[in-house]
């Protein structure tokens, strides 16, 4: 069966993304549209960046249009995040959430959670430093909601 450091994504600059370089971190995995009236959470996710990197926090968003709320480019998204909203974590080139062509990542995020399909923008997923899921969260949850539930994943050696 396959674990989440069995993924690889490609980042905004084109440089291959694996996920296990990321091994013994904890990581916390969103899609993300820009145009989404939910983009402000873009902030709140670089806070906790910022606050927890340095313990262990990667934050890796995944553009999406899957529900027509992304710009035209993934260069004008990753422009209009880092302009907007200040974000300095990894961000990769647009993926699909849900359907035929659906990422191979969120296919397992969606089966490991039990949960199907992707409803909206912003589901985000806190994977532990062991690499297993810890919650799903749905895409209403601000980032500042999760952080006690984060900050015991990150202090959980």
């Amino acid at each position: 069966m396959a674990t989440i450091y069995d993924f690889s994504e490609t980042e905004m600059s084109g440089k291959p993304l694996n996920l296990k370089d990321y091994q013994g971190k904890v990581l916390l995995i969103v899609n993300t549209a820009s145009k989404c009236g939910l983009a402000p959470q873009l902030e709140g996710l670089e806070d906790l960046y910022k606050k927890y990197q340095e313990q262990g926090l990667v934050v890796l968003g995944l553009p999406s249009n899957q529900f027509h709320q992304e710009l035209e480019s993934d260069e004008k998204t990753e422009e209009y995040c880092q302009l907007h909203y200040g974000v300095t974590f990894p961000m990769t080139k647009r993926v699909a959430v849900n359907g035929d062509d659906e990422d191979p990542l969120f296919t397992y995020l969606k089966e490991t959670s039990g949960h199907g399909k992707i409803k909206w923008n912003y589901t985000k997923f806190l994977i532990g430093r062991d690499g297993k899921l810890i919650h799903r969260y749905a895409p209403i949850t601000k980032p500042e909601a999760i952080e006690v539930e984060l900050s015991k994943a990150i202090n959980q050696q």
